[in-house]
C-alpha cells in the first residue's frame, strides 16, 4: 500500500496548497464567497458537479447500486434531473439577481421580513449536509490507514475547513477542479471498466444476478418518488448550489455549464450503480452494501490505480463537505449574525454625514476598502467556527442517511414551497412565506418524530401543508408593495439599479424602482450590518 499511501498524501498536500493560493486572490468579500463572479463554462460545470456528487453518491451509490442493480442509480440520477432543472429554468434569473444567500433572495421578493426565519432553516441544513460529509471520513480513511473513527473526522475535517478559511470560494473551486478530474479518471475510466470485466461482462451479470437487479424500477416506485421530492427539489433551493450559481460569470455559463454538469451526474449515477451490480457479483456476502466501493477497490485494482481511485472517493466527499462548510458560513454569518448584529448595534454615519463632520478627502474610499477587509475577515472566522462545530457534531453522531434525510426534508418541506412560489407566482406575500416556511417545517418535524426519520410521508404531507399554508396566508393578506415587486423585476432582468423596464406599467414605477432597489441593496441584499 506504500504507493496507494503516497498518492493519497500527495493528493492531500495539494488541496492544501489551493488553499494557500487560492487565499492570495480572495481580496473581496465577492472573490471569498462567490469567486468574484467570474467563472466560465469549464470550471464552473467542472466545480457544479463536484459539490453535488459527495461521498454519499459515490459510496452511497455504489451500495445502492450492490443493494438493487441498475436502479440504484437514481438516488444519484435525481440530483442530476434537479441540477438540469435549476440550469434549464431557473439558474440565469438566480445568476442575475447577484446575491450572495437564498435567504437575500427571499428579502428581496417579500420585502425584507422573509430573511431570517429562512436563514435559520438554510443554516440547520447546510450545517447538517456538511456533518454527513464530515462522518464520510471515518470511512474513508480507515479503508486507507486503518484510523480511529474520531482521528479521520478530526483528520478529514481539518484540512477542508483549513483550505475553505484560507481562500473561500476561490480555494473552494480549484480544490473542486482537481476533485472533479480525479473523480472523473477514478471512477468513470478506471475502476467501471476494470469492475465489469472483473465481474466477466454484462452477460455474466445478468446470468448470476436476480431479473430485478436489471429492472429500471427495482429499487421501487414509491422511493424514486421520494428521491424526486427530496434530492430533485433540494437542487433547486440548497444554498450550497445556489452559492455555485452565483460564481458564474453569466446567464448563459450558468445555464450552459449547469446543464453540462446535470448530464455527467446522470452518467456518474448509473456508473456508480453498474460498479455496485459488478461487486454483488464478486462479493454477495457483504456485511453492509456501503462496505462495496472499498471491497472491490482493495479488491480488484492493481497499485497506484487503487490510490487514485480511493483519491476520487475522498474527493467526493471533500467537495461536498467544503461547499457546504462555505454554505453554512455563508448564512450563519450574513442571513443570521449580520440581521442580530444590525438590529443592536447603532447606525454608523453615513459617508455623507461623514464629509459634513469634516472628514477627510480619501476616507470612503479607505473605509469602504476597510469594510470589505472586514467582511473577508467575518467570513473568514465564520468558516473556521462553523467548521470546528461541524467536527465536533461529526463525533458525536453516527448514522449518516438519517442525518442527511433529516437535512433534505427541513430543506424541502420549509423552504420549496416559498422560494419557487417567489419566483412563479407574483401574488405570494411575505406574510404566506413565513407561514410556508413554519407549517412546513413543522409539519415535516413532527411527522418525522412520530414516524420515523426515514418514513417517507413527512416529506409528502410537509409540502401539502406548505403549499396550502402560502397559497391561503397569501391570498388572504395585502399583495406585496408594487415598489417592491418592481424592484424584484429589475433585479430579475439583470438591473441592479432598478432602470425601468419597457413594458409600460413597469415604466409607471421605474423611479420608485430605482428608489427601492437602492435602499434594498446595502441592507437586505447584500447581508451587510
Amino acid at each position: 500500500m506504500a504507493v496507494d499511501y503516497a498518492v493519497i498524501v500527495l493528493y492531500l498536500a495539494g488541496m492544501l496548497a489551493m488553499g494557500w493560493w487560492g487565499m492570495r486572490r480572495a481580496k473581496s468579500k465577492s472573490d471569498f464567497l462567490v469567486a468574484g463572479r467570474r467563472l466560465g463554462p469549464v470550471m464552473y460545470s467542472g466545480t457544479m458537479a463536484a459539490i453535488v456528487l459527495g461521498g454519499a453518491s459515490t459510496i452511497g451509490g455504489v451500495g445502492l447500486g450492490y443493494q438493487y442493480g441498475l436502479s440504484g442509480a437514481w438516488m444519484v440520477f435525481t440530483i442530476g434531473l434537479g441540477l438540469l432543472a435549476l440550469s434549464v429554468f431557473f439558474s440565469a434569473r438566480i445568476a442575475r439577481l447577484k446575491v450572495y444567500t437564498v435567504s437575500e433572495m427571499l428579502d428581496l421578493r417579500y420585502g425584507g421580513s422573509a430573511g431570517i426565519i429562512s436563514g435559520v432553516v438554510m443554516w440547520a441544513y447546510t450545517l447538517m449536509l456538511a456533518v454527513t460529509s464530515t462522518i464520510a471520513y471515518a470511512t474513508i480513511f480507515d479503508v486507507l490507514f486503518g484510523m480511529d473513527r474520531t482521528l479521520s473526522i478530526v483528520l478529514g475535517g481539518a484540512i477542508v475547513v483549513a483550505y475553505s478559511t484560507l481562500g473561500g470560494m476561490w480555494s473552494i473551486t480549484l480544490t473542486d477542479m482537481v476533485q472533479f478530474v480525479v473523480k472523473t479518471i477514478g471512477v468513470l475510466l478506471l475502476l467501471l471498466p476494470i469492475a465489469v470485466i472483473k465481474a466477466g461482462g454484462f452477460a455474466a451479470m445478468k446470468a448470476q444476478l436476480p431479473d430485478d437487479y436489471f429492472a429500471p424500477l427495482g429499487i421501487g416506485g414509491q422511493t424514486v418518488f421520494t428521491y424526486v421530492l427530496i434530492y430533485s427539489f433540494g437542487m433547486l433551493i440548497g444554498q450550497d448550489i445556489w452559492q455555485r450559481v452565483f460564481t458564474a460569470r453569466g446567464d448563459k455559463v450558468a445555464r450552459l455549464g449547469g446543464t453540462a454538469a446535470g448530464t455527467y451526474c446522470l452518467a456518474y449515477a448509473l456508473a456508480g450503480a453498474v460498479i455496485g451490480t459488478a461487486a454483488k457479483v464478486l462479493y454477495p456476502h457483504l456485511g453492509s452494501p456501503d462496505d462495496a466501493f472499498a471491497t472491490i477497490v482493495k479488491d480488484a485494482l492493481p497499485v497506484g490505480v487503487r490510490g487514485l481511485v480511493l483519491a476520487a472517493a475522498l474527493s467526493a466527499v471533500m467537495s461536498t463537505s467544503s461547499g457546504a462548510l462555505i454554505a453554512c458560513a455563508t448564512v450563519a454569518n450574513n442571513d443570521i449574525w449580520a440581521r442580530v448584529k444590525s438590529v443592536a448595534a447603532r447606525r454608523r454615519p453615513s459617508a455623507e454625514e461623514a464629509a459634513d463632520a469634516g472628514g477627510a478627502p480619501g476616507t470612503e474610499q479607505a473605509g469602504d476598502a476597510a469594510e470589505e477587509h472586514d467582511e473577508v475577515r467575518g467570513n473568514r472566522i465564520f468558516i473556521l467556527l462553523m467548521g470546528l462545530a461541524v467536527i465536533v457534531i461529526a463525533i458525536a453522531l453516527n448514522n449518516v442517511v438519517e442525518a442527511l434525510t433529516l437535512a433534505y426534508n427541513v430543506l424541502v418541506g420549509g423552504l420549496l414551497v416559498p422560494i419557487l412560489g417567489g419566483l412563479l407566482w407574483k401574488r405570494g406575500t411575505a406574510a404566506g412565506a413565513l407561514a410556508s416556511v413554519a407549517v412546513g417545517g413543522l409539519t415535516v418535524v413532527g411527522l418525522m418524530v412520530s414516524l420515523g426519520v426515514l418514513a417517507n410521508e413527512p416529506i409528502y404531507y410537509g409540502l401539502i401543508a406548505s403549499l396550502v399554508a402560502y397559497v391561503v396566508v397569501s391570498l388572504a393578506t395585502k399583495p406585496t408593495d408594487p415598489e417592491v415587486l418592481a424592484a424584484w423585476r429589475a433585479r430579475l432582468a439583470g438591473r441592479p439599479d432598478g432602470a425601468a423596464d419597457e413594458d409600460p406599467e413597469e415604466e409607471a414605477t421605474g423611479d420608485t424602482a430605482v428608489a427601492v432597489a437602492r435602499v434594498l441593496t446595502p441592507s437586505s441584499v447584500t447581508g451587510r450590518a
